[in-house]
């Protein structure tokens, strides 16, 4: 979602601000500007599309200064154009948000009533008109600013800049992350630690409902009852050349070729040295005592769940229920004694997902979450966190995250299963070989990318393509329709195989490919039974199955994709290799935005 920067430095601050909104693209935005205070005068620049039209207006109309505020935003109230764009300024008030001020009508009727007009679409406009009405009123500017923070509803991630104020940023957070850095007579304000990166190493997390009053050399920070709050500082390492694409022509690309050294350094934080065992943080999971599992998350998070629940259920015997973030919470589940709520989410902000949580907080006898981001707000919540270890992820399509979550989740149901009698000792350490395996088949399957790339440039001529898969493999068709719809804007959709016959056969004529992804296991026979009925009404089969497969079922396919063999329990972390390949080389032939398709965002931090 919407990127935030806030600079109090010792430098020019707009090429800095420009910089620090580079690293925050991978969250997806529309249009973009910064605003500075210079010699006590404050000023902005915004422009629609990519920076680099930011950046070419800097050129032509410099903004100087060494105070100021920057954002790249995705549009919630508004249309994409240079008036919606933020900062948003009233007076000598400039305000950029993340987030929705859901209360933004009432707030605009209070405004007009004191005679206070409008210039944009936006619920943020009204944000900066309270704070300068407030000022107008003789507040001082931390005054001013904290009256308006107390009026808002809804979520936010807010950041001021004062005219005649080059030593004052406020910051406030509710519902959306923000994060402060500290430098040596430096201070930053940030979506998340990416954007702070280069600046400084040392952060800290605003907490719901805080709001800090930021100088060159003070952070004061109240929490949402205007208590002093101390938030830790922590020594935040990031690797800054993993936002580099290393010579790739995309993050995607390079994110989808890093899976087997990131799965090689998952494993190796959670499997112990001789593959006997595992090692969860503190304070662990008894198991023995968990009735029901609810997994819940969104995108490509909820298929991992998916994928989770048949390893839950089939080799630990613990029921399992998946939903979707969005929805979980406005059906009002009942939950069980003895229920663990397990939350999946890459940036650990997703604010369905966060919302879903709180919900089970105190209904729930564990919460648990598995995030990319240990310092998230997912993460700081649950009783306990465990790290997918993927490293920082910039293309907007989950690849080596969603492999991550796969891996992890694989492994608490593997230790699951031991510790509740479902599974020996050998047998455990049998499957945590396999685990320790699956790197170097990784690297064995990314070999299929130039067969991939051919097969893409005709799919990319296609307008609708079905999925289909059994078992495990059904979330697997699930994902490989979203990668494909998220980045190359074609319809596609997922059906369970043995659903088919019950309505989406009706859809199959030889110009919509039908991927069928099937692995020989104990499913396959059945599988090819409902690939038989798509080819005998014309349908155009592309096969994603291992040698043995492709031996016994590739007659009369349009192609096929092999696959290294590999234990049926972990095919579904391996089969997500070719759905993000196919995803990619299609958006490629179509020449469409690959890291940043239109419309979506990284991050979603609004509902």
């Amino acid at each position: 979602m919407c990127g935030i920067v806030g600079v109090l430095g010792n430098h020019e601050a707009a090429p800095i601000l420009v910089e620090a909104l580079k690293r925050l693209e991978y969250r997806g935005y529309d249009s973009a500007g910064i605003a500075t205070v210079n010699n006590a005068r404050l000023d902005r620049r915004r422009a629609v599309g990519k920076l680099v039209n930011l950046s070419d207006l800097l050129v032509h109309e410099p903004l100087a200064g060494k105070a100021g505020i920057g954002h790249t935003r995705w549009a919630t109230h508004g249309v994409p154009n240079v008036g919606n764009a933020h900062p948003h300024r009233a007076g000598g008030v400039a305000v950029v948000h993340n987030g929705i001020v859901e209360n933004f009508r009432e707030l605009r009727a209070y405004l007009a009533e004191a005679g206070i007009g409008f210039e944009t679409d936006t619920d943020t406009e009204t944000v900066a008109l309270l704070a300068q009405h407030f000022c107008d009123q003789g507040h001082s500017p931390v005054d001013a600013a904290a009256k308006t923070i107390a009026m808002l509803a809804g979520a936010y991630a807010l950041c001021f800049l004062f005219d005649g104020h080059d030593d004052l940023l406020i910051a406030a957070r509710k519902g959306s992350p923000l994060a402060i850095g500290y430098g040596d007579g430096e201070m930053f304000v940030g979506s998340d630690a990416i954007a702070l990166a280069p600046m400084t190493d040392k952060i800290s997390y605003l907490e719901e409902g805080d709001w800090a009053v930021i100088t060159r050399t003070s952070v004061e920070i109240r929490d949402s009852h205007g208590t002093i709050a101390n938030r830790e500082i922590r020594t935040i390492n990031i690797d800054t050349a993993q936002v580099d694409k290393s010579g790739y022509k995309h993050f995607m690309a390079k994110e989808i070729a890093e899976q087997p050294t990131v799965l090689q350094g998952a494993l190796a934080h959670y499997i112990n040295a001789d593959a006997t065992g595992v090692a969860l943080p503190a304070p662990g999971l008894d198991f023995t005592k968990i009735e029901r599992m609810t997994l819940v998350a969104c995108g490509t998070a909820f298929y991992a769940c998916m994928v989770a629940k048949y390893w839950f259920e089939q080799i630990a015997r613990i029921p399992v229920e998946v939903d979707v973030a969005s929805e979980f919470r406005y059906r009002e589940p009942p939950v069980t004694p003895g229920t663990v709520a397990l939350f999946v989410s890459q940036s650990g902000e997703t604010a369905d997902t966060l919302a879903a949580l709180r919900y089970m907080q105190g209904k729930a006898s564990k919460i648990v979450s598995v995030v990319n981001v240990p310092e998230s707000s997912i993460a700081r919540e649950s009783d306990l966190a465990l790290p997918i270890l993927a490293g920082t992820e910039i293309g907007v399509a989950s690849t080596k995250a969603f492999t991550c979550q796969l891996t992890t989740l694989a492994i608490l149901a593997l230790n699951a299963a031991h510790a509740r009698g479902q599974m020996d000792d050998a047998t455990l350490a049998k499957h945590l070989a396999d685990l320790r395996s699956l790197p170097g088949i990784l690297n064995l399957a990314l070999g299929i990318e130039d067969k991939v790339s051919s097969i893409a440039a005709e799919l990319s001529e296609a307008r609708d393509i079905l999925f289909l898969g059994r078992g495990a493999m059904y979330p697997l068709a699930h994902e490989g329709a979203l990668k494909l719809k998220e980045i190359s804007y074609i319809h596609a959709e997922a059906y369970a195989s043995g659903e088919l016959k019950h309505g989406p056969i009706a859809l199959v004529d030889p110009h919509v490919p039908v991927i069928v992804m099937a692995p020989r296991d104990a499913l396959f026979d059945k599988t090819v039974s409902n690939m038989q009925e798509v080819m005998a009404r014309g349908g155009k089969v592309l096969l994603i199955t291992d040698q043995k497969g492709a031996t016994e079922a590739s007659e009369g396919v349009w192609n096929t994709i092999i696959m290294p063999e590999i234990d049926p329990l972990l095919a579904p972390i391996l089969y997500a290799v070719p759905a993000q390949l196919l995803a990619y080389h299609t958006a490629v032939a179509k020449g469409t935005d690959v890291d940043q398709p239109r419309n979506l965002a990284k991050s979603v931090t609004v509902e």
